[in-house]
């Protein structure tokens, strides 16, 4: 029924804050027409915006989904993805980590790596980091940006321009083909573009139920990034489209780390 349908989509919007028009039409094997009108109706109701072949949840300040909400969701896949995500960080290196709930996760996993230097704009990376005194934090400083719990700001990018990088680890809050990885804050996307065009491999960590989302800005396209990670097997559409493009994809299959391409 319509009514049931509508409650069920308020309820994958509170979850997920964006989804695809073809996600709801699998999910509730109707048409592309029938889920229109739902959205519509919803658009009525003042409770979702549109965007670029999806939806998103209209939040009530304006601002992207709070932190503490987006922390609590998915966090035993976020966990699988920053794990593997470690073994690609080596003694002596120096790495850049964003700001998100999947890369906060990281920093457990590199107790061992020495000498080891963090640059970031996440105040949780700061706080989990700041527990390792082997590690040398450089924190970019700029302006506290609540809901991401970030740095952001023209003083941002100025900062992360006087170092060389030799790894970058970054979040997206929704990943699809269409629109590559985006994210929900434009702030927030300017230090991810700017890393982007940073001459180190950037690395792109996800837990599935980003895919087939979009948020209000791409900061770039899947086939820029050198590897993306994830916590298990995609659609085959993506391993494809990764495969073409030449990126190399990490996922977990039965507790083994698999690395699908090259």
């Amino acid at each position: 029924m319509k009514i049931d349908r509508l409650n069920r989509i308020k309820e994958i919007l509170q979850e997920s804050n964006t989804i695809s028009i073809d996600k709801l039409c699998a999910i509730f094997e109707v048409s592309k027409n029938t889920i229109r009108r739902d959205i519509n109706e919803l658009e009525k109701q003042d409770l979702i915006k549109k965007v670029y072949g999806g939806i998103m949840l209209k939040q009530n300040s304006g601002e992207p989904e709070p932190f503490a909400s987006r922390e609590v969701k998915n966090s035993a896949q976020k966990k699988i993805v920053a794990k593997i995500a470690a073994g690609f960080i080596e003694d002596n290196d120096v790495i850049f980590i964003d700001s998100g709930t999947t890369t906060m996760h990281l920093i457990p996993y590199l107790s061992n790596i020495k000498n080891l230097t963090i640059l970031t704009t996440s105040l949780h990376i700061i706080n989990a980091a700041a527990n390792y005194p082997q590690f040398n934090i450089i924190c970019t400083g700029g302006t506290f940006y609540h809901p991401s719990k970030a740095f952001i700001g023209a003083s941002v990018l100025k900062c992360l321009d006087n170092y060389n990088i030799s790894k970058i680890f970054l979040a997206s809050t929704g990943v699809s083909l269409e629109n590559g990885a985006t994210n929900a804050s434009p702030l927030e996307c300017e230090t991810k573009k700017f890393m982007m065009g940073k001459n180190a491999p950037k690395i792109l960590l996800i837990d599935s139920s980003k895919l087939e989302l979009s948020s209000l800005m791409t900061f770039a396209q899947l086939k820029e990034f050198d590897d993306v990670i994830i916590d298990k097997k995609p659609p085959q559409k993506y391993i494809d489209y990764l495969e073409n493009n030449d990126v190399k994809f990490y996922y977990n299959s039965d507790d083994t780390m698999t690395n699908s391409f090259r």
